[in-house]
């Protein structure tokens, strides 16, 4: 890296291992051959592969250097809303790797896993009392997930009410990945232009709104960082053409404790754990994307449920209009 890339912000500007190494150098030493040398056939191998000349010294600081370009909340803030950056205290990950969670295995009977069960069952309560939507998975692995499932939901709603929808609208200050899951679930994403303000008009879904649509996807706060003050009218516009409306978590931040999302006219809403809730997480996983539903979606939520039976807790797997497993067992939990 001879070329200078800049003076400020996070520039290290270590040179590349060939430009470090100088001939003759050795970082390990090898033991006396006990074989004959044997050359390496020039028309297989060339010159043979190119490996700089470096001392053991060389190559530790190279890297200890490169390790240096991770950055985290450990070294600095990082103000967006990226799930794998957000402060999750170091505690949880001690309560994570807890004999009782880290050595479960999946296949324990329910006998044994009584205390897994009602860590999830009370879980989930606490996650429906939050959102004001009070029917809850813990399945699914991550928002996307989440997102994914809503959408079953939305086809399986439909479905038992004799009436498959074909399109989703979805505005264009939504979380990225909400066209992808309408799509997967067979539905036609319909883009839906914000206002002037930057946040949804009513008018404008109520002109796209129609008896072939399944419903919205919602960003509250949206990816522009505003509350989208219409939400109710939306959400009645919607709910007036038998449309459903999925709220997306990835900002919960923002609203959590404050707003009810029930009351916002939310039919179905996912839950980043890894973010909002500082779940254990980073470098890709594990996530956990919640979703929670009302009363009326509940029918169609995943199996097998916690369900609580006297003083004991068990899996619910009857459940004949349920979309089905979205994950192995019972979610990240001992899988």
């Amino acid at each position: 890296m001879k070329e200078k890339m800049g003076t400020t912000g996070l520039i290290f500007n270590e040179p590349l291992l060939w430009e470090k190494g100088s001939p003759g150098r050795m970082g390990v030493s090898l033991p006396r051959r006990d074989v004959d040398e044997a050359p390496l056939d020039p028309a297989l191998v060339g010159d043979g592969p190119d490996f700089p000349d470096l001392s053991e010294l060389d190559v530790v600081r190279h890297f200890t250097k490169l390790s240096q370009w991770n950055f985290g909340v450990d070294s600095g803030m990082y103000p967006l809303g990226s799930c794998t950056m957000k402060y999750n205290p170091k505690t949880n990950e001690r309560q994570a790797s807890l004999p009782g969670f880290a050595g479960a295995h999946p296949l324990l009977p329910e006998g044994l896993s009584q205390g897994l069960l009602a860590l999830m069952h009370d879980l989930a309560a606490d996650l429906g009392e939050i959102t004001g939507l009070p029917a809850v998975t813990l399945q699914p692995a991550a928002g996307s997930q989440g997102e994914l499932t809503g959408m079953l939901i939305f086809s399986a709603y439909h479905k038992h009410k004799g009436r498959p929808r074909s399109k989703v609208l979805i505005p264009d200050t939504a979380h990225g990945t909400n066209p992808a899951s309408a799509a997967l679930c067979g539905f036609k994403a319909v883009a839906v232009q914000s206002g002037p303000k930057g946040i949804l008009q009513p008018e404008t879904v109520a002109s796209l709104m129609d008896a072939d649509t399944a419903g919205i996807m919602i960003t509250n706060p949206n990816t522009l960082g505003l509350f989208e003050d219409n939400i109710r009218q939306v959400a009645a516009i919607v709910h007036a053409k038998g449309g459903l409306v999925y709220g997306d978590g990835a900002n919960m931040n923002a609203i959590m404790g404050v707003v009810n999302v029930g009351d916002l006219g939310v039919d179905v809403l996912h839950l980043n754990l890894h973010k909002t809730f500082s779940t254990p997480h980073g470098g890709g996983g594990p996530g956990a994307g919640a979703v929670c539903v009302n009363r009326e979606l509940e029918p169609f939520l995943p199996v097998p449920r916690v369900v609580k039976d006297g003083e004991g807790f068990h899996l619910d797997e009857n459940h004949p209009l349920s979309v089905g497993k979205v994950h192995a067992f019972y979610g990240n939990v001992a899988s």
